[in-house]
């Protein structure tokens, strides 16, 4: 038994059975042969499964108890730069030790998600790193059940599975938002792409700060569903800024974004910093290399992935990590393209 009253054991059959109020026996048919079953059992043992989290071990179904030396990582993209840093992180943790980490990508989708917990519940891992916390019903009863520490990261919340290290993405764009403003600029607008929970957060921040100064505008807020890239960044503030013209800074929901605006101003002969501002958020190795440097919020992603498989040995080897949830925080990077006393 964990902290905080959590167990490491995972769901079994007979849990199941249990909570359909049927036999073990017309549980294992329902899931193997369902032919065979009545409508009624049938329908009892798909709603327990579901509401439980239960996945077969299809890999040592003799070994209920079984775990591999194998530590899941779910995250949602292999091309965003912002996980490379978290995968360094979590492959220097793992190097030299007992463990293998198995990777998976979720691809934003909560579905692809579920996927890929059935995949990684049923080879009974040692562990499980998924990115976020705003995880499916379904997929929070999956981690739930599979008898394995569990760390959810990126994000900082009120109801973790199990353990959490991240940082709080809202207070992040609260923090941009100030930055501007203490900047001096006032037609301040937010660009976006992608907007998974995370971005969503950073824009309430944002929006929160400039609703107490009675600044606020919806107006200037530009969001696109598709994958954030330099490129969509200037084509997002070309059009931004033929429905906002009197906007004087932007702050962008992440580097690449932010990068893309800069690139627009510059062809457009926009003077950043003195006439516009731009902030980024993540803090990419780009962001202070390019001119003029770009202010940003630094997220300290490698430690956070490095922080993550050490919490998962830990509690694997029955020292489950006190406090359980870590905020690593963040770092406000103020550099030229916000700074108006600069001669552009």
């Amino acid at each position: 038994m964990g902290e905080n009253g959590r167990s490491y054991r995972a769901v079994t059959l007979k849990d199941v059975a249990a909570a359909a109020g049927v036999s073990a026996i017309t549980a294992s048919r329902a899931l193997r042969t369902p032919d065979i079953v009545s409508g009624l059992a049938l329908a009892r043992v798909k709603e327990a499964v579901a509401s439980l989290g239960y996945t077969p071990n299809q890999a040592a179904r003799a070994l209920a108890s079984a775990t591999t030396s194998t530590i899941g990582v779910i995250i949602p993209s292999l091309t965003n730069q912002v996980f490379a840093e978290v995968l360094r992180g979590i492959f220097d943790a793992a190097e030299g030790t007992a463990y293998q980490v198995q990777l998976g990508n979720s691809r934003y989708t909560n579905r692809k998600e579920e996927e890929l917990l059935r995949l990684f519940g049923a080879q009974r891992p040692a562990g499980l790193v998924v990115a976020g916390i705003d995880q499916s019903e379904l997929a929070r009863a999956m981690l739930d059940s599979f008898g394995c520490p569990v760390v959810q990261i990126m994000d900082i919340g009120a109801s973790p599975i199990d353990m959490m290290i991240g940082f709080d993405h809202r207070e992040g764009g609260r923090a941009a938002a100030r930055h501007l403003l203490e900047k001096g600029y006032r037609r301040i607008g937010f660009i976006g792409a992608r907007m998974d929970p995370r971005a969503q957060r950073r824009l309430e921040g944002y929006r929160d700060v400039l609703q107490a100064v009675d600044l606020f505008d919806e107006r200037l807020i530009y969001t696109s569903p598709h994958p954030s890239s330099v490129t969509r960044g200037a084509e997002m503030l070309a059009d931004f800024l033929e429905l906002v013209p009197d906007a004087d800074a932007v702050f962008c929901n992440n580097d690449d974004m932010a990068l893309g605006a800069l690139f627009e101003c510059q062809r457009r002969h926009i003077r950043v910093p003195s006439q516009f501002g731009i902030m980024g958020y993540n803090d990419l190795e780009y962001a202070a290399a390019s001119a003029p440097s770009v202010s940003s919020i630094r997220t300290p992603r490698y430690e956070m992935g490095r922080q993550a498989i050490d919490m998962i040995i830990a509690a694997a080897n029955g020292e489950r990590p006190v406090p359980a949830v870590v905020n690593l925080g963040f770092e406000l990077k103020a550099r030229d393209s916000t700074d108006r006393q600069i001669r552009d």
